[in-house]
């Protein structure tokens, strides 16, 4: 049955050949984060480091680092959860396969967590500061120290208990700024998370909240802690389920409870109506998160098991680490899909755009049956109730469309959802924006904090017309844009100078340039254009596509069409449309490794050095 701690998993993991011990000093600022990409990129194996520069704690990177390896952890209870979501979509399954239910009662049984003495917790056996901590710096321009893979509690001030609890995957910053040493550590929650319930309610009574950190423990607090449940079900109950076991919590007088096989557990509580400056922070879209005030832990202690090993993980532009997650949450969840949202077969967040800037799904029509697929009508529904639905709520672009018109299309094979929507999409009907409301809290390109528009692009009926897919040589293009480019059937790229600073104002050069092909029509079968600061780059790959059109623009702003008007309100064009996805002077600086910190890892990583062989 599954790990109940973190030793027992590096052991396993180290016995079957999917953990390198390094042994060699490695420093946790710049040095162990670089290391620790470069071995996911590579495919590389779990990293133990057991020699961390300014502390005694080993680190422990990459544990999550392949699809493959994260089943293998949880391979003795992926068959349970199978069967229970199945279950929770088709009672009926009961009947048809009772032989696969064997196994489901007693998982059932591991949702509910024990409460073990203090005594009986490894964790609480030992107590440290947070300047005595692995002092993980990913990226150079990091504003200090940070937790990467902390498990953040809290209960409901209401209501106490595990019942109405929360377990988040929200980034903790240990050192730097204003931040008191070994007193105080920033808590960064985004828009739409379960703790921003329980800090309301804690404002509303006008006490204190409790928060407890954890790290390590049993590797399915970790993904817990980032699962997108539904309300109701505490993520506790989850890690049971997921773990094998049930999660011993202990107690400690006047706090909250703590995982008793964790590896760390802070301690501590939050002003309900204080902030200090957090940030900024290398992260997951590919660009800094900048500074802002975010709450803060006031720590009353820092406690670890005798053996504790310090957990961690870097983001930075897709894929990293953070990719296998989202993956493996997708083969556990993706079939509850069409349970939560009718009429929704499928959806895909996609990393490589940084997860919240493009969401694709596959919807249904079923408005008028007897009249065809002709155009989006349902789909419309449908967006609107994926946009209504927890996390999927920060989608910045939605692109959806209908089954009916090919049963067949696979919502992963991004190049064939692009095909097969810009086959189908009038621009002049299909384009439906929300120009001023909150998208992901890292995503800069609306130019405010947890602001910006929304754009859902629905497409449905018959095939249109046919994509261009090779360029020809004489591409109209005005003085000032050059460098065309094919990025996909139907999408020209084009480069452009460095847009002026922003005034709210359309970009003029832009839209003359739309006038311009007004007057000499781009090649039929050109659907799209996206102007980038690097056409070259921009097109050489879809990844980079993606990364650089939906990341670098904000719909309301940055989306120009040829021939474009406004009818009822309803804006849209009659050529192609056209998205100016150039850095902006207010965007957050993209991440860039440190030269010199690469020249040493390059070292260490020739032949016959400690890290030959992992990439």
């Amino acid at each position: 049955m599954g790990y109940r701690n973190l030793q027992d998993c590096v052991e396993d993991l180290e016995r079957h050949g999917m953990l390198r011990r390094i042994d060699t000093p490695v420093d946790p600022c710049l040095e162990a984060g670089m290391i620790q990409r470069r071995v996911y990129q590579a495919g590389g194996p779990a990293l133990l480091f057991t020699r961390v520069t300014g502390s005694a704690f080993p680190m422990l990177g990459n544990l999550f680092g392949t699809l493959e390896r994260t089943r293998f952890i949880f391979r003795d209870t992926l068959r349970t959860i199978d069967t229970l979501v199945k279950l929770k979509i088709n009672p009926f399954l009961a009947l048809k396969e009772p032989a696969r239910l064997l196994g489901a009662p007693l998982g059932a049984l591991h949702l509910l967590p024990k409460t073990v003495s203090a005594d009986q917790a490894p964790s609480l056996s030992c107590r440290t500061t947070l300047s005595r901590l692995p002092q993980l710096v990913s990226w150079p321009k990091d504003g200090g120290a940070f937790i990467t893979l902390p498990q953040v509690y809290s209960e409901d001030p209401a209501r106490p208990g595990f019942g109405k609890s929360n377990l988040g995957m929200y980034r903790v910053q240990i050192s730097g700024n204003q931040y008191q040493p070994d007193k105080q550590a920033g808590l960064h929650y985004q828009i739409h998370r379960g703790i921003g319930v329980h800090h309301q309610e804690a404002i509303k009574r006008g006490e204190r909240l409790k928060v407890n950190v954890f790290a390590g423990g049993a590797p399915s607090m970790s993904v817990a802690a980032v699962m997108p449940l539904p309300e109701g079900m505490p993520e506790l109950s989850f890690a049971g389920l997921l773990g094998g076991h049930r999660i011993a919590m202990a107690r400690v007088p006047g706090c909250l409870p703590v995982p008793a096989e964790a590896d760390f557990c802070i301690v501590g509580s939050i002003d309900p109506h204080a902030t200090l400056p957090e940030g900024p922070f290398g992260d997951h879209l590919g660009y800094y998160s900048l500074t802002h005030p975010f709450p803060f832990i006031e720590v009353e202690a820092v406690y670890h098991r005798p053996d504790a090993i310090w957990p961690f993980t870097t983001v930075g532009r897709p894929p990293q680490e953070d990719t296998s997650f989202g993956a493996f949450i997708h083969e556990l969840t993706g079939d509850l899909i069409p349970a939560v949202l009718p009429g929704i077969k499928a959806v895909h967040a996609v990393d490589a755009a940084g997860v919240h800037p493009l969401l694709l799904a596959i919807g249904t029509e079923r408005y008028t049956p007897y009249d065809g697929v002709t155009r989006p009508l349902e789909l419309l529904t449908q967006a609107n109730a994926v946009l209504g639905q927890g996390q999927l709520s920060l989608a910045k672009y939605l692109l959806i469309a209908a089954e009916q018109d090919n049963p067949e299309l696979d919502i992963h094979d991004i190049g064939a959802m692009f095909r097969h929507l810009l086959e189908r999409v009038d621009w002049r009907r299909d384009l439906h924006f929300q120009t001023a409301t909150t998208i992901d809290t890292l995503d800069y390109s609306g130019g405010g904090f947890n602001s910006g528009s929304k754009l859902v692009v629905a497409a449905a009926g018959p095939v249109r017309r046919c994509l261009l897919t090779e360029l020809p040589g004489d591409i109209p293009v005005p003085s000032g844009w050059s460098d065309p480019a094919l990025a996909l059937p139907g999408v020209l790229v084009l480069q452009g100078s460095a847009p002026v600073p922003d005034n709210g104002e359309p970009d003029q050069a832009i839209q003359a340039l739309c006038s311009f092909w007004e007057q000499r029509a781009l090649p039929d079968g050109i659907v799209l254009v996206v102007i980038a600061d690097d056409s070259a780059f921009c097109s050489r790959s879809l990844d980079n596509f993606l990364w650089v059109t939906f990341t670098r623009s904000n719909p309301a702003a940055d989306i120009y069409g040829v021939g474009a008007a406004t009818r009822q309100r309803h804006w849209g064009c009659s050529g192609p449309l056209v998205i100016d996805a150039r850095r902006k002077p207010f965007h957050a600086p993209p991440l860039e490794e440190d030269s010199a910190v690469e020249k040493r890892i390059e070292e260490l990583a020739s032949a016959g050095g400690p890290l030959y062989g992992l990439f």
